[in-house]
Protein backbone atom coordinates (compact mmCIF):
# COMPACT_ATOMS: atom_id res chain seq x y z
CA UNK A 1 0.00 0.00 0.00
CA UNK A 2 1.54 3.44 -0.99
CA UNK A 3 0.83 6.57 0.78
CA UNK A 4 0.25 9.26 -1.23
CA UNK A 5 0.74 13.06 -0.32
CA UNK A 6 -0.94 15.37 -2.52
CA UNK A 7 -1.51 18.99 -2.06
CA UNK A 8 -4.62 21.16 -3.59
CA UNK A 9 -5.49 24.92 -3.73
CA UNK A 10 -9.04 23.58 -5.12
CA UNK A 11 -7.16 25.14 -8.96
CA UNK A 12 -7.65 23.18 -12.09
CA UNK A 13 -4.05 23.02 -11.99
CA UNK A 14 -4.07 21.06 -8.84
CA UNK A 15 -6.87 18.80 -10.18
CA UNK A 16 -4.31 17.73 -13.21
CA UNK A 17 -2.05 16.50 -10.93
CA UNK A 18 -4.73 14.65 -9.11
CA UNK A 19 -6.49 13.05 -11.90
CA UNK A 20 -3.19 12.30 -13.26
CA UNK A 21 -1.87 10.56 -9.63
CA UNK A 22 -5.36 8.56 -10.25
CA UNK A 23 -4.03 6.97 -13.76
CA UNK A 24 -0.44 6.75 -12.84
CA UNK A 25 -1.22 4.90 -9.62
CA UNK A 26 -3.86 2.59 -11.17
CA UNK A 27 -3.12 -0.75 -10.67
CA UNK A 28 -1.64 0.06 -6.99
CA UNK A 29 -2.98 0.11 -3.82
CA UNK A 30 -2.77 3.69 -2.65
CA UNK A 31 -4.34 5.91 0.08
CA UNK A 32 -4.27 9.36 -1.61
CA UNK A 33 -4.22 12.28 1.29
CA UNK A 34 -5.77 15.17 0.11
CA UNK A 35 -4.17 18.12 1.84
CA UNK A 36 -4.89 21.68 1.49
CA UNK A 37 -2.96 24.49 3.19
CA UNK A 38 -4.61 28.32 3.74
CA UNK A 39 -1.93 30.41 3.72
CA UNK A 40 -0.65 30.78 7.70
CA UNK A 41 0.07 34.97 6.73
CA UNK A 42 -3.84 35.65 6.34
CA UNK A 43 -4.40 33.60 9.52
CA UNK A 44 -1.69 35.73 11.96
CA UNK A 45 -2.64 39.01 10.66
CA UNK A 46 -4.37 41.72 13.02
CA UNK A 47 -7.99 42.75 12.75
CA UNK A 48 -9.34 42.73 9.28
CA UNK A 49 -12.31 44.28 7.34
CA UNK A 50 -14.75 40.66 7.99
CA UNK A 51 -13.66 41.11 11.66
CA UNK A 52 -11.67 39.98 14.12
CA UNK A 53 -8.54 36.94 14.07
CA UNK A 54 -10.94 34.21 15.12
CA UNK A 55 -13.97 35.25 13.13
CA UNK A 56 -11.14 35.32 9.63
CA UNK A 57 -9.96 31.93 10.75
CA UNK A 58 -13.81 30.43 11.19
CA UNK A 59 -14.82 31.54 7.62
CA UNK A 60 -11.79 30.00 5.88
CA UNK A 61 -12.05 26.96 7.91
CA UNK A 62 -15.83 26.49 6.89
CA UNK A 63 -14.93 27.25 2.69
CA UNK A 64 -12.09 25.32 3.23
CA UNK A 65 -13.93 21.99 4.45
CA UNK A 66 -16.32 22.93 1.29
CA UNK A 67 -14.55 23.34 -0.74
CA UNK A 68 -12.65 19.91 0.06
CA UNK A 69 -16.07 18.18 0.11
CA UNK A 70 -16.66 19.12 -3.49
CA UNK A 71 -13.28 18.09 -4.76
CA UNK A 72 -13.86 14.68 -3.07
CA UNK A 73 -17.58 14.56 -4.82
CA UNK A 74 -15.39 15.38 -8.26
CA UNK A 75 -13.85 12.54 -7.29
CA UNK A 76 -16.10 10.40 -6.64
CA UNK A 77 -17.65 11.04 -10.53
CA UNK A 78 -14.29 9.34 -11.98
CA UNK A 79 -14.66 5.46 -12.37
CA UNK A 80 -13.69 4.67 -8.84
CA UNK A 81 -10.64 2.18 -8.16
CA UNK A 82 -11.27 -0.25 -5.50
CA UNK A 83 -7.44 -0.10 -4.69
CA UNK A 84 -7.72 3.64 -3.87
CA UNK A 85 -8.78 4.90 -0.45
CA UNK A 86 -9.07 9.05 -0.03
CA UNK A 87 -8.36 11.09 3.23
CA UNK A 88 -8.89 14.71 3.36
CA UNK A 89 -7.15 17.62 6.04
CA UNK A 90 -6.52 20.66 5.97
CA UNK A 91 -4.14 22.49 7.65
CA UNK A 92 -3.52 26.03 8.88
CA UNK A 93 0.28 26.22 9.33
CA UNK A 94 2.89 27.72 6.95
CA UNK A 95 2.84 25.48 3.85
CA UNK A 96 6.36 23.32 3.48
CA UNK A 97 5.52 22.60 7.69
CA UNK A 98 2.41 21.36 6.94
CA UNK A 99 3.94 19.32 4.01
CA UNK A 100 6.48 17.74 6.41
CA UNK A 101 3.88 17.21 9.47
CA UNK A 102 1.84 14.84 6.86
CA UNK A 103 4.60 13.27 5.55
CA UNK A 104 6.05 11.96 9.08
CA UNK A 105 2.81 11.39 10.15
CA UNK A 106 1.11 9.34 7.08
CA UNK A 107 4.32 7.77 6.33
CA UNK A 108 4.42 9.33 2.98
CA UNK A 109 5.98 7.63 0.24
CA UNK A 110 5.26 10.44 -2.57
CA UNK A 111 4.28 13.86 -3.09
CA UNK A 112 2.27 14.94 -6.29
CA UNK A 113 2.26 18.49 -6.79
CA UNK A 114 0.78 20.59 -9.73
CA UNK A 115 2.82 23.45 -10.89
CA UNK A 116 1.60 26.16 -12.92
CA UNK A 117 4.44 26.83 -15.40
CA UNK A 118 6.13 29.94 -16.51
CA UNK A 119 3.38 32.02 -15.06
CA UNK A 120 4.98 31.11 -11.83
CA UNK A 121 6.36 32.95 -9.16
CA UNK A 122 8.91 35.72 -10.29
CA UNK A 123 8.34 34.53 -13.69
CA UNK A 124 10.26 30.74 -12.74
CA UNK A 125 8.84 27.56 -14.36
CA UNK A 126 8.01 26.29 -10.70
CA UNK A 127 6.02 28.05 -8.59
CA UNK A 128 7.11 29.01 -4.58
CA UNK A 129 5.32 26.62 -3.03
CA UNK A 130 6.16 23.68 -5.26
CA UNK A 131 10.00 24.79 -4.90
CA UNK A 132 9.99 24.96 -2.00
CA UNK A 133 8.82 21.23 -1.37
CA UNK A 134 11.35 19.77 -3.18
CA UNK A 135 14.10 21.49 -2.17
CA UNK A 136 13.37 21.31 1.23
CA UNK A 137 11.24 18.29 2.03
CA UNK A 138 13.03 15.37 1.99
CA UNK A 139 10.63 13.40 0.12
CA UNK A 140 10.20 12.11 -3.62
CA UNK A 141 8.40 14.35 -5.42
CA UNK A 142 6.66 14.05 -8.48
CA UNK A 143 5.34 17.44 -10.34
CA UNK A 144 2.83 17.73 -12.76
CA UNK A 145 3.48 20.64 -15.03
CA UNK A 146 0.02 22.35 -16.13
CA UNK A 147 -0.17 20.76 -19.51
CA UNK A 148 0.61 17.59 -18.75
CA UNK A 149 -1.78 14.93 -19.67
CA UNK A 150 -0.81 10.95 -18.51
CA UNK A 151 -0.07 8.79 -20.87
CA UNK A 152 1.69 5.45 -19.52
CA UNK A 153 5.85 6.60 -19.53
CA UNK A 154 7.54 4.32 -21.71
CA UNK A 155 10.74 6.38 -21.72
CA UNK A 156 11.66 8.17 -18.77
CA UNK A 157 14.98 10.82 -18.71
CA UNK A 158 17.93 10.78 -16.27
CA UNK A 159 19.97 13.62 -16.46
CA UNK A 160 23.15 13.13 -14.59
CA UNK A 161 27.21 14.34 -14.29
CA UNK A 162 27.99 11.01 -12.39
CA UNK A 163 29.02 13.21 -9.56
CA UNK A 164 27.89 11.46 -7.38
CA UNK A 165 27.39 7.92 -5.15
CA UNK A 166 23.88 6.28 -6.16
CA UNK A 167 22.28 5.38 -2.74
CA UNK A 168 19.88 2.59 -2.73
CA UNK A 169 16.27 4.62 -1.56
CA UNK A 170 16.61 6.80 -4.77
CA UNK A 171 17.75 3.57 -7.16
CA UNK A 172 14.46 1.23 -5.80
CA UNK A 173 12.16 4.51 -6.36
CA UNK A 174 13.54 4.74 -9.66
CA UNK A 175 13.21 1.09 -10.13
CA UNK A 176 10.04 0.90 -8.77
CA UNK A 177 8.74 3.96 -11.24
CA UNK A 178 10.17 2.02 -13.79
CA UNK A 179 8.49 -1.85 -13.26
CA UNK A 180 5.43 0.11 -12.34
CA UNK A 181 5.35 1.39 -15.77
CA UNK A 182 7.00 -1.27 -18.13
CA UNK A 183 9.30 1.96 -19.13
CA UNK A 184 13.21 2.13 -20.14
CA UNK A 185 15.53 4.67 -18.43
CA UNK A 186 17.58 6.63 -20.70
CA UNK A 187 20.58 8.22 -18.60
CA UNK A 188 21.89 11.70 -20.15
CA UNK A 189 24.64 13.19 -19.32
CA UNK A 190 25.28 16.77 -20.61
CA UNK A 191 28.36 18.62 -20.46
CA UNK A 192 30.06 21.51 -22.52
CA UNK A 193 32.50 19.67 -24.13
CA UNK A 194 33.40 16.15 -24.84
CA UNK A 195 36.45 14.90 -22.53
CA UNK A 196 36.40 11.64 -20.55
CA UNK A 197 35.18 10.74 -17.45
CA UNK A 198 36.88 11.03 -14.24
CA UNK A 199 37.56 7.99 -12.16
CA UNK A 200 34.56 9.27 -9.93
CA UNK A 201 32.58 9.83 -12.56
CA UNK A 202 33.20 6.04 -14.19
CA UNK A 203 32.62 4.20 -10.63
CA UNK A 204 29.30 5.85 -10.52
CA UNK A 205 28.57 5.21 -13.77
CA UNK A 206 29.38 1.44 -13.70
CA UNK A 207 27.69 1.15 -10.47
CA UNK A 208 24.62 2.54 -12.04
CA UNK A 209 24.36 0.23 -14.40
CA UNK A 210 25.01 -2.98 -12.46
CA UNK A 211 22.17 -1.61 -10.09
CA UNK A 212 19.52 -1.42 -13.16
CA UNK A 213 21.04 -4.19 -14.63
CA UNK A 214 17.28 -5.83 -14.70
CA UNK A 215 15.59 -3.20 -16.36
CA UNK A 216 15.87 -1.67 -19.63
CA UNK A 217 18.27 1.49 -19.93
CA UNK A 218 20.89 2.35 -22.17
CA UNK A 219 23.62 5.47 -21.66
CA UNK A 220 23.43 8.85 -23.67
CA UNK A 221 25.80 12.06 -23.71
CA UNK A 222 25.24 15.72 -25.56
CA UNK A 223 27.90 18.52 -25.38
CA UNK A 224 26.16 21.60 -25.29
CA UNK A 225 26.90 24.49 -23.43
CA UNK A 226 23.48 24.82 -22.17
CA UNK A 227 21.89 22.06 -19.98
CA UNK A 228 18.12 23.29 -20.77
CA UNK A 229 18.53 23.22 -24.71
CA UNK A 230 20.43 19.96 -24.52
CA UNK A 231 17.64 18.46 -22.51
CA UNK A 232 14.71 19.86 -24.57
CA UNK A 233 16.68 18.22 -27.43
CA UNK A 234 16.59 14.92 -25.74
CA UNK A 235 13.36 14.96 -24.27
CA UNK A 236 11.78 15.84 -28.23
CA UNK A 237 14.07 13.11 -30.04
CA UNK A 238 13.34 10.73 -27.69
CA UNK A 239 9.81 11.20 -26.92
CA UNK A 240 10.56 11.08 -23.55
CA UNK A 241 7.44 10.67 -21.00
CA UNK A 242 8.78 11.82 -17.75
CA UNK A 243 12.28 13.37 -16.29
CA UNK A 244 13.62 12.14 -12.58
CA UNK A 245 16.48 13.96 -10.97
CA UNK A 246 17.91 13.86 -8.00
CA UNK A 247 17.80 17.17 -5.63
CA UNK A 248 21.52 17.04 -4.71
CA UNK A 249 23.54 18.83 -6.84
CA UNK A 250 21.63 21.96 -6.78
CA UNK A 251 23.43 24.22 -9.25
CA UNK A 252 22.91 21.46 -12.14
CA UNK A 253 19.20 20.38 -10.78
CA UNK A 254 18.20 24.66 -10.49
CA UNK A 255 19.00 25.14 -13.77
CA UNK A 256 17.67 22.27 -15.58
CA UNK A 257 13.57 22.88 -13.26
CA UNK A 258 14.22 26.18 -12.15
CA UNK A 259 14.89 28.04 -15.28
CA UNK A 260 13.65 31.71 -16.45
CA UNK A 261 10.82 31.57 -18.81
CA UNK A 262 12.32 30.64 -22.61
CA UNK A 263 10.51 30.07 -24.95
CA UNK A 264 12.25 27.43 -26.79
CA UNK A 265 12.51 25.45 -23.92
CA UNK A 266 8.70 23.56 -23.53
CA UNK A 267 9.78 20.58 -21.18
CA UNK A 268 8.77 22.56 -18.19
CA UNK A 269 4.90 22.79 -19.10
CA UNK A 270 4.35 18.78 -20.39
CA UNK A 271 6.82 16.49 -19.02
CA UNK A 272 6.59 15.43 -15.34
CA UNK A 273 9.28 15.55 -13.08
CA UNK A 274 10.07 13.09 -10.19
CA UNK A 275 12.50 14.63 -8.15
CA UNK A 276 14.32 12.45 -5.70
CA UNK A 277 16.58 12.77 -2.45
CA UNK A 278 19.11 10.67 -0.59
Amino acid sequence: MKNILIPTDFSENSWNAITYALSFFKRVKCNFYLLHVSPFEEMIGGDSFYGSKKTVLEKSTQSDKEQMQLLLKRIEKLSLNTKHNFFSSNEYIFFVDAIRKQVKEKNIDLIVMGTKGASGIKEKTIGSNTGDVITKVKCPVLVIPEKATYSKPKEIAFPTDYNMYYKSRVLNTIMDTLSLNEAALRVLHVAKKEKELTDRQRKNKDFLDDSIDEIEHSFHFLSNPNIEEAIQCFVESRDIDMITMIAKNLNFFQRILFHPTVEKISYHINIPFLVLHE
